[in-house]
């Protein structure tokens, strides 16, 4: 636990350094940016930033060392633009807003398991502001953070498919059997983000009918 607050104090400060930097010359382009951290998951760290169109940028980074407990295909490093829906992304921005940028204690200080220190920050011409937590009690806040990790999960469920479509085409039955299920109990959202390799998967003639199937009905599912 005690390398879990210094890991949070770290993100905090950090936190902290971006929004003063960004006080000086505020951005005309609201942004909230998630920092995401907890060292048993594999990626241990991500950082996703988010514009009020949807629009934004992902980024991991690989684990340095196999884990021994972690599915046979590592995900890699992702480096990547993404597209959320806007409905997705006015919720986050919505929040913010009600939450004083972010502004407010976060942290519920309670004695439940780690889940990941989450520090959430909004630079804009109205305000600025972060605040990091592993738990909240305020369920606006706690819901937030549980949505951008399942955001993050789609992210990267499609930065595995890419890696199993090249070197395991077999192994996408199980990965993407994981993916759907995921879907359907919310641990996985905005499909959408990952349609270029759901795309692919459909159409590829290479892999098997089961895998494009089920790539066509997440395209369905994301476009409605």
């Amino acid at each position: 636990m005690r390398d879990f607050l210094i890991l949070a104090i770290a993100l905090a400060v950090g936190a902290q350094i971006q929004v003063a930097r960004l006080q000086a010359a505020p951005a005309a382009d609201p942004v909230v940016q998630v920092d995401f951290s907890n060292p048993g998951l594999s990626p241990p760290q991500w950082t996703l930033v988010l514009h009020a169109d949807g629009s934004g940028h992902f980024r991991s980074q690989a684990n340095k060392t196999p884990n021994a407990g972690m599915k046979v295909i590592e995900t890699p490093s992702v480096d990547r633009d993404v597209a959320l829906s806007k409905d997705f992304a006015g919720r986050i921005f919505d929040a913010a807003e009600h939450h004083n940028w972010f502004n407010v204690p976060c942290e519920s200080h309670l004695k439940v398991a780690f889940e990941g220190w989450k520090t959430l920050t909004y630079t804009g011409p109205t305000g600025q502001g972060s605040c990091t937590f592993n738990y909240s009690r305020d369920k606006v806040i706690q819901t937030l953070g549980e949505s951008m990790q399942a955001v993050a999960e789609t992210i990267l469920e499609g930065a595995r498919f890419e890696v199993l479509l090249q070197h395991d085409r077999l192994g996408l039955d199980q990965e993407m059997e994981y993916f759907t299920q995921a879907v359907e109990d919310g641990r996985a959202q905005e499909v959408y983000a990952i349609r270029d390799i759901l795309e692919r998967l459909a159409q590829d003639d290479a892999v098997l009918e089961r895998v494009r199937k089920q790539a066509r009905d997440l395209l369905a599912h994301a476009a409605t």
